[in-house]
């Protein structure tokens, strides 16, 4: 089957790799659109030693299911942590933080950057039928955005404060948007500028921050200086959410955080449910963010063209020639 491989920080285009065989509670899934995201980029770059077929963002149609045929033919989602179910955190009910786990395309496990994947049962979702499939690609990373409000409370007279405009920035400013809260984002293009304003949310520039007035401030930039700016500009008492995951460590000043009394939160995965819900009652439609697509054979380009600066979401479509 036609896949992307990645393997030493190289990523290649292969034609040789098998088709997976489903094994027990799993299904065989066809790929239908996946999308090009931070983390695979990172990836790339070293952030972790990954060998295999990268990516996690998919839709796709279930080709076999051989413990539970009534699978076949549905248009699915996947959440990305494949849990083991046996210990001590899958047992409290946190199987996204299985100590044993493999992460779909991140972690022990070949990805959705393919004509085929596998995923067990108990991970995928089905696609409400008034969800595109170009809609239904967000739902990983819309998920991800919308842990922020399963993790913490915001409230209508919050000044809330998106550093980075991105991908996941752009989902996140979607979701907050929806609390009421005084909302801003910081952006670096006019691209973003116009994105934000199209949606109604308040972009600003750096420069025109103004100190440490945020209740929230969402950390979402991907680089290591996001926190730095993020420190100085939540208030005493206030939150951080952090979003970014990059490789290498971070100078934090800690007494800062100590003397403000700022809560840090570290956030990752989110339920899918939720996310699906808000696709399917029209709440979020990140179809803007799309800017191009491309055919599983042009994968190569496709995180060229992923890396440039103020590209939002990259496509791959198995379909497309």
């Amino acid at each position: 089957m036609q896949s992307l491989w990645l393997e030493n920080q190289n990523l290649t285009f292969r034609e040789d790799v098998p088709i997976p065989t489903p094994g027990k509670d799993q299904a065989l899934i066809r790929l239908l659109l996946a999308g090009v995201c931070s983390t695979d980029l990172e990836l790339e770059r070293g952030y972790y030693p990954f060998s295999g077929i990268p990516g996690h963002e998919f839709v796709g149609e279930v080709e076999s299911s051989p413990d539970d045929p009534t699978w076949i033919g549905k248009r699915v989602v996947g959440e990305i942590n494949i849990a083991c179910g046996k210990c001590q955190t899958c047992m409290i009910g946190l199987p996204r933080h299985c100590e044993n786990r493999n992460t779909l395309g991140i972690h022990d496990w070949n990805g959705a950057f393919a004509e085929y994947l596998i995923l067990p049962l108990s991970n995928l979702h089905v696609v409400p039928g008034n969800v595109s499939t170009e809609m239904a690609v967000f739902t990983e990373p819309l998920a991800a955005a919308n842990e922020i409000l399963e993790q913490t409370a915001i409230l209508p007279s919050d000044r809330v404060l998106i550093i980075g405009a991105g991908r996941l920035g752009f989902l996140a400013a979607m979701v907050i948007q929806q609390t009421g809260c005084a909302l801003e984002v910081v952006v670096r293009h006019e691209k973003q500028n116009t994105l934000m304003r199209g949606l109604n949310i308040h972009a600003i520039f750096e420069y025109n921050i103004g100190g440490k007035k945020y209740d929230l401030v969402v950390e979402a930039t991907g680089s290591i200086d996001g926190f730095s700016l993020a420190n100085k500009c939540v208030r005493p008492r206030g939150r951080i959410i952090l979003k970014s995951t990059y490789k290498g460590s971070a100078e934090v000043d800690l007494s800062r955080i100590v003397v403000d009394e700022v809560t840090l939160i570290g956030s990752r995965c989110g339920s899918f449910e939720p996310a699906l819900q808000l696709l399917g009652k029209g709440r979020v439609d990140p179809r803007p963010l799309i800017d191009a697509v491309y055919p599983l054979s042009l994968g190569i380009h496709a995180f060229e063209e992923a890396s440039r600066p103020g590209v939002l979401k990259v496509l791959l479509n198995p379909a497309q020639n």
